[in-house]
């Protein structure tokens, strides 16, 4: 670690003699034996991985712990009639399903299906004649029935019977539908759109790193990086099942943060190496200096991302803890790929890092009619490398020059889109996730559409304890009598348990249902209840995410407080990082509920929307876009910081900064955009929402607040953004951590112009620009 030295009367901090840690000797010594173990390694990892996808459940958004999950299971247990997970949907074409020939054929169906392994509890419309069974024109009807068992069994039954029972069986048309057809079509969706969104970002994402990189070779490092950290945290998946369950969608977090962190950590490196090397440094030297300075802040942005992530830990729902699982182990494992592997491959690459430059012809052409003669300085707009007549340095310098204009307009603007937000619904997911040609959407939304009521939709109270029938009689008068109340059906008794059906009079999990799961808990009974069904579900996990989300927002809060000002040294940078990187996150709320709540470009992006957002989703994607916004903040601020350590001119560090970064952390951005708007093809709503919405959070954080917001915050703050008390600076002095390079710097005269301090080294200057503008 370099010691950063802080000296009390506010000067310039001065590095610590350079040494060169064990780390780097590690990486170096014998790079040839790091990629071999790597290659084993990862060949172990494909092994270890392979069918995980199988084992991953697609549920989790409820609260183990709450009253719902309790009576449900209970239900499942003693009476598994009333939580039916499997449903078919007969048709009976022209004539009524009261037809003689309709009804024999549907009740030998259901009698057949009764006799399967692992299938209990069948009931149908022409056993019962119940009319929510029956659709209101009289040409469909339903059986119903449970698949018993854990997530994985259940599959394994549906794919075993379903072929005997879809399609034309004599005078009917049957359709398969129920809870768990929707589960194993979204699992199974989800996997063929995972493979799909691989399929399209790879060779985008490969095109994309050429143009940064010029060099086929540099490009092709980033996706060795990112493909490694897959495989990886496939196989840690593969692990976690065998003591957890695990959601199917934290594959997606996994693919999406394999490539766009690998991607972003290689960049950060590879651009410091050829920045060393193009220096005059041999390949040894400059791995060296990447790994005290790019490495060190790799590591450190890991740390952020991990941490808010890790956030997701406290909240009850696996949903939500199989993407802290699969981020952190993705996030922790890229950046080691890049710390280990990347720099092993770049020694032994050494100047041929740059081989296969397809963009030398261009260079050639533009040296020749520009009469710049070095390779750097033709890149990128970098426009020979002068300080501030760059595009980034043109941008920070005007940003700079009207800070107020652009500090005020920039919030107003991210305020307004994210003002939607205010109006959002909450709701579950159901099989409108799925694309609307799914089997088991059309069942549902037959159901929905043409069926009496409510059906499936309904709430359970589960009565224990022993009681008369007087005593059930008259608390299922108290309950008739509640407000939103359509029909109370029951009790049906087993021993000392009973319960009841209760059909609200709107949709299932609309407000008055929700309304309704507060009035049955509170309705006095002689007897211990608890009420189920999708709306108690919906309010005991809104309630488990509001119980935890404080916890969760402090543990972010003060773990990136902490971390940022180990960076920094500064008490107002951490305090300006966490509040933009919240900001930044606007308009991807907004967004969320524009388009995917009520439904405005639904036919182009192609989902159904039902007029709510899954509670758990907003959770997650601020996590994981915080988490991104802090990696790409540390970019930033690790250069300014450096820049200060070296000149002490805090409005020059910032313009360096920003202009030694901004081409990387765009670049980084439209890559991991790329990334996630491919997992965003997904046909399943949520993870079209989680792509696409995270992909709009990156860009916005790195072309808004990254390039406007933060050069103008700390413009407005000047000298004071490096304060802090004496305390904190000797505490930062013995353990804070910096990117700055370990060589003594030179101060320059701080009564001297800016121009005139660049024009008295311009040759190192113009080449670390025309370098940095690469990344």
């Amino acid at each position: 670690m370099t010691t950063v030295n802080n000296p009390p009367d506010g000067s310039p901090p001065v590095d610590s003699p350079p040494r060169v840690g064990g780390w780097t000797r590690f990486v170096t010594a014998r790079p040839r034996l790091s990629l071999l173990a790597a290659l084993v390694l990862t060949v172990l990892a494909v092994l270890a991985g392979s069918g995980v996808a199988d084992k991953l459940g697609s549920g989790g958004w409820e609260d183990p712990g709450a009253e719902s999950t309790y009576a449900t299971e209970a239900l499942e247990r003693e009476f598994p009639d009333s939580q039916p997970n499997l449903i078919l949907l007969v048709d009976s074409g022209r004539v009524s399903v009261d037809d003689p020939a309709v009804a024999a054929e549907a009740t030998r169906l259901a009698e057949r299906l009764s006799g399967e392994k692992g299938v209990v509890g069948v009931g149908s419309y022409w056993g019962t004649k119940a009319p929510a069974l029956r659709a209101e024109d009289g040409h469909e009807a339903l059986i119903a029935a449970r698949i018993t068992g854990d997530e994985k069994t259940m599959g394994e039954t549906l794919d075993r019977i379903a072929p005997s029972y879809r399609g034309t069986l004599g005078p009917l048309e049957v359709k398969i539908g129920g809870i768990v057809a929707v589960r194993h079509e979204m699992q199974t969706i989800i996997q063929e759109d995972l493979t799909r969104a691989e399929i399209i970002a790879l060779p985008v994402t490969l095109v994309l790193l050429v143009m940064v990189f010029g060099s086929a070779v540099a490009a092709l490092l980033p996706l060795g990086v990112g493909i490694v950290a897959i495989l990886g945290t496939n196989a840690v998946l593969g692990a976690l099942t065998e003591f957890t369950d695990v959601s199917i969608f934290a594959m997606n977090l996994t693919t999406a943060l394999g490539l766009g962190l690998a991607i972003d950590y290689a960049l950060f490196i590879v651009r410091r190496f050829r920045e060393e090397v193009s220096g005059g440094a041999d390949p040894t030297t400059a791995i060296g200096t990447t790994l005290r300075t790019a490495g060190r802040t790799v590591l450190f942005s890991a740390l952020t991302v991990a941490v808010s992530l890790a956030a997701m830990l406290v909240f009850p729902q696996y949903f939500l803890r199989s993407f802290a699982y699969a981020g952190i182990a993705v996030v922790l494992l890229a950046a080691a790929a890049a710390l280990i592997l990347l720099p092993a491959a770049l020694v032994l690459l050494g100047h041929r890092v740059d081989s296969l430059d397809v963009r030398r012809l261009f260079r050639r052409g533009r040296a020749k009619s520009t009469g710049h003669g070095t390779e750097g300085s033709a890149q990128n707009g970098t426009e020979g490398g002068t300080e501030g007549r760059t595009a980034w340095g043109r941008t920070a310098t005007l940003v700079m020059r009207r800070a107020p204009f652009f500090a005020l307009g920039t919030t107003a603007v991210l305020v307004l889109l994210g003002l939607p937000f205010l109006g959002v619904k909450f709701g579950t997911a159901d099989d409108r996730q799925l694309p609307s040609s799914a089997e088991s959407h059309v069942v549902q939304q037959h159901i929905r559409d043409g069926f009496p009521g409510t059906p499936g939709g309904g709430l359970e109270v589960l009565a224990e304890g022993r009681a008369t029938q007087a005593e059930y009689a008259a608390y299922k008068e108290r309950v008739a009598a509640l407000p939103d109340v359509a029909r109370v059906d029951g009790p049906l008794v087993k021993g000392d348990t009973a319960y009841f059906t209760v059909q609200p009079e709107g949709e299932a999990v609309d407000e008055a249902g929700q309304r309704l799961v507060g009035d049955l808990r509170a309705t006095e009974a002689p007897f211990d209840t608890k009420v189920t069904g999708a709306a108690a579900v919906l309010v005991d996990s809104k309630k488990a995410i509001g119980d935890q989300l404080p916890l969760a927002a402090a543990f972010i809060t003060v773990v990136t407080l902490l971390l940022v000002f180990l960076l920094t040294g500064s008490v107002l940078i951490p305090i300006q990082a966490v509040l933009l990187n919240a900001l930044s996150l606007t308009a991807m709320f907004g967004a969320v509920v524009w388009v995917f709540q009520d439904g405005h470009l639904s036919g182009l992006l192609g989902f159904t929307s039902s007029g709510s957002v899954e509670t758990t989703l907003p959770v997650l994607m601020f996590c994981v876009a915080f988490g991104l916004s802090m990696d790409y903040g540390v970019f930033l601020l690790s250069r300014i910081k450096e820049e200060y350590d070296h000149t002490g001119d805090h409005e020059r560090s910032v313009r360096l900064g920003l202009q030694r970064t901004g081409g990387l952390i765009t670049a980084a951005a439209v890559i991991l955009a790329v990334v996630m708007v491919a997992i965003g093809t997904s046909r399943v709503t949520n993870t079209k929402m989680l792509g696409l919405g995270i992909a709009l959070a990156v860009l916005m954080d790195a072309m808004v607040v990254r390039s406007l917001l933060v050069p103008a915050i700390m413009r407005l703050t000047g000298k004071a953004t490096w304060w802090a008390p004496g305390p904190l600076r000797r505490f930062h002095q013995r353990f804070g951590l910096s990117e700055a390079d370990p060589t003594p710097a030179k101060q320059p005269n701080r009564d001297t112009d800016l121009d005139t301090d660049h024009d008295a080294n311009p040759d190192t200057d113009s080449e670390r620009d025309s370098v940095g503008a690469r990344g």
